[in-house]
């Protein structure tokens, strides 16, 4: 299995393909990187060094990969953080090219717009880009539960409304949805939920919350285990959603235990490819 990933980089810590290309290497997939920015560090830290590449750079990298005839053997294209208009269209172009070549390989993009606890923390108009252009040419999709009602202009309020609005996303493209941070099912906000969708139907998964600062990259990690386990599955969702939460779970409550301010990915890079307990996904329709 082969997956081209566009997305940033970071030198030091976890985000972007700093935090998604392990997690799928770790899973048996080769993983072929094409960074969008290299800065220091995320920007969460609030100061970072580095550069953010130009559309025409990064074109230039996936054009020197399709040179190398990889993309007929290309199973899918991830994406997530989209710097800007003219970068979409780069990754746009990309998985049209793969697709031509390949008419299998799918695309998962992470709309990474914002979360409940910041905001939109996106450039102007990115958030449009998502609905508009990314979102429809996904055949799976990531977004949070905040982002899901950005994307869509749902109010998600109860389950009911989370499956609504997950079938409003669907009909503009997508396959395949994730929902990560779900919220609406635990009003004692003891735990936390995922919820996936898919054409046999709808499931959800649950864990405990943990009592820990956020830590960036976890989505970007979260998206990459989702799709190597779908490509390992035969898109089998309930499997995949499984294996996916217990991963996650596992690496946050390593990071937790040890105090780390970045997580713990390779340090507790056992749960990636065995999970020490497996989560039970239940069928919600």
């Amino acid at each position: 299995m082969q997956v081209l990933s566009i997305q940033s980089s970071v030198a030091y810590g976890h985000a972007g393909n700093s935090s998604a290309v392990f997690p799928l290497q770790r899973l048996g997939v080769d993983t072929w990187p094409v960074n969008t920015v290299a800065f220091s560090n995320h920007t969460g830290y609030g100061v970072w060094r580095g550069a953010v590449f130009e559309a025409a750079q990064v074109a230039d990298v996936i054009t020197g990969v399709e040179e190398r005839g990889v993309f007929p053997n290309l199973d899918a294209v991830l994406s997530g953080y989209q710097g800007s208009p003219e970068v979409a269209e780069v990754i746009l172009d990309a998985v049209a090219k793969v697709k031509a070549a390949n008419p299998d390989a799918v695309y998962c993009a992470d709309p990474v717009i914002g979360d409940r606890g910041r905001g939109v923390y996106v450039r102007p108009g990115i958030a449009e880009l998502m609905r508009d252009r990314i979102v429809p040419a996904a055949d799976i999709t990531t977004p949070n539960q905040f982002e899901l009602e950005l994307l869509t202009g749902a109010e998600v309020g109860t389950l009911e409304q989370l499956l609504s609005a997950v079938d409003v996303l669907r009909s503009r493209g997508p396959r395949i949805v994730l929902v990560t941070s779900v919220e609406v099912l635990d009003p004692s906000d003891e735990t936390i939920s995922m919820v996936a969708v898919d054409d046999t139907g709808a499931y959800v998964v649950t864990t405990p919350k943990l009592e820990m600062n956020v830590v960036a990259g976890s989505g970007d990690a979260t998206t990459s285990m989702f799709l190597g386990r779908l490509l390992q599955s035969g898109m089998d969702v309930p499997d995949a959603l499984s294996k996916v939460a217990s991963s996650i779970y596992g690496i946050l409550d390593h990071t937790r235990r040890t105090g780390a301010g970045e997580m713990e990915v390779v340090a507790a890079q056992d749960v990636i490819a065995n999970p020490a307990e497996e989560f039970v996904v239940e069928r919600l329709r």
